[in-house]
């Protein structure tokens, strides 16, 4: 019998399997004969062999901690600047920094770049940068106000701005009450040192009307016929067009064309369509610099490196070299050269040129990267919105303004011909100042719209935040502190 026993001991041990790694030893042992070493030695056995011991896990990989990213320390960056840029209020942000960065700059390079100018005119030599400081306060309230206004009530606007444009430039033409600067008739004089430019408030005013036209004819599905996508928008923009070509304007109206071609970009315009108006458009551009020697002397001053016969090329050639003398960090602010009588329009439409010579190529890579981060944060409005008003709005707005800083920047580089438009937020002039600003609150108000971007901001307000920790403590249970 013992053996008997014995010899079925590793037999029920093998059956059980791990059955018998729960029932332990004491309980099998209960009763048992003079077996019971052996086969209590043979459970102990099968028990471990059934047991394989697992594999060491490498560290840092619990299942409770996430697994780091490969590359160390540039990848962890890379992460986390890419969740930072995808936050709801990233273009909120871009927006209104970049805006203010900008027109702060603007001030501080039209106060050094008009001293001299100011001084030649035997005026004070903080003259120019007093009435753009002014412009910038006023500028700042508009901004502030297109902010916190809803859509619709931009929509309303849009209306009487574009006939009130109108008007003003009609009145432009009336002999008397219009001025004449540097060879273009598109001024009002507004008494005292102020005139009013009204072909700027043109483009703000072709923004909102054509985004709101457009945007009615899409809740109509009516942008799938061409007419309706070409009339009334088309026939208002020409009509604005003939208005500044009236006065000699040609930069302003280069700018009014881009943001018609912005607005029908966004609409959805087919290829042939937008081939065909941009063909008419560039015809009509051809004819009018073919009949007008000034415009042909500017044409013929694209990568001019000597000022050419008469001078003809003096202003493209010494904004070069305000460029080239500036070097990486630049002469240091207010040593430029070039603004003592050799560069004319110092602080408006070559400011660019006297920004590299003071602050270098640092200064204006700084200018060119928020003028980006602007655009971006603009195209990214357009294209994160559900509202079609917001969207051609939107799109409208970062056309003009990224149009027009690379219009000017163009030809102070010498790469496009000097079109005689500032450069928006930064040269010197009140009447470019004020809608641009505008503009720039326009957008502040899209990316405040956002439902994602709304939410963040309503939980970053101190009452919210207190309700919120209110509402916690009630739900605390009674004992505890």
């Amino acid at each position: 019998m013992p053996a008997e026993e014995s010899s079925a001991a590793p037999r029920r041990a093998c059956s059980r399997g791990a059955a018998t790694s729960r029932a332990l030893v004491p309980p099998l042992l209960a009763g048992a004969g003079p077996g019971a070493p052996l086969a209590h030695a043979l459970r102990v056995r099968s028990v471990a062999g059934s047991r394989r011991p697992s594999a060491p896990r490498p560290k840092g990989r619990s299942t409770g901690t996430p697994r780091a990213p490969r590359g160390g320390g540039v990848r962890r960056m890379y992460e986390q600047a890419r969740r930072a840029w995808d936050r709801p209020l990233t273009a909120y942000y871009l927006i209104l920094g970049a805006g203010l960065l900008i027109t702060v700059l603007g001030l501080v390079m039209v106060y050094s770049a008009s001293m001299i100018k100011a001084l030649e005119l035997h005026k004070p030599g903080t003259y120019f940068f007093r009435k753009q400081f002014l412009a910038a306060v006023i500028g700042a309230g508009l901004m502030a106000l297109a902010a916190r206004m809803p859509a619709k009530l931009h929509r309303a606007f849009a209306y009487p701005l574009l006939m009130g444009s109108v008007f003003l430039m009609a009145l432009v033409q009336v002999p008397g009450i219009g001025m004449s600067i540097n060879g273009n008739r598109n001024w009002l004089y507004l008494g005292g040192p102020f005139q009013l430019q009204p072909s700027e408030f043109g483009k703000l005013a072709l923004v909102l009307w054509g985004a709101d036209l457009l945007a009615r004819k899409q809740d109509k599905r009516l942008l799938t016929q061409w007419k309706h996508m070409l009339v009334p928008l088309v026939p208002v923009a020409f009509m604005l067009l003939g208005l500044i070509m009236l006065g000699g304007d040609m930069g302003t109206a280069i700018i009014l064309t881009a943001i018609l071609f912005g607005l029908l970009w966004l609409a959805g315009a087919p290829t042939r369509l937008f081939a065909g108006v941009l063909a008419f458009a560039g015809m009509i551009a051809f004819v009018l610099i073919k009949t007008s020697p000034n415009r042909m002397s500017r044409l013929a001053c694209i990568g001019a490196s000597e000022p050419g016969p008469g001078d003809s090329c003096w202003q493209a050639v010494h904004g070069i070299y305000a460029l080239a003398s500036g070097g990486l960090f630049g002469s240091g602010l207010g040593a430029s050269v070039e603004k003592w009588g050799q560069l004319p329009e110092p602080h408006t439409d070559f400011i660019f040129a006297i920004t590299g010579e003071e602050l270098g190529l640092a200064g204006t890579l700084s200018v060119l990267a928020l003028f980006a981060a602007l655009g971006y944060a603009g195209i990214r409005v357009a294209g994160r919105t559900e509202d079609p008003f917001v969207r051609y709005a939107a799109g409208g707005v970062t056309t003009w303004i990224t149009a027009q800083a690379v219009i000017n920047i163009g030809a102070v580089l010498g790469l496009l011909p000097i079109a005689g438009v500032p450069l928006p937020l930064f040269s010197y002039g009140g009447s470019a100042l004020l809608p641009t600003m505008f503009a720039v609150g326009l957008l502040i108000a899209f990316a405040r719209e956002d439902p994602a971007a709304k939410a963040a901001l309503a939980m970053r307000r101190p009452g919210v935040r207190w309700k919120t920790m209110r509402r916690r403590v009630k739900k605390r249970p009674s004992g505890e502190r």
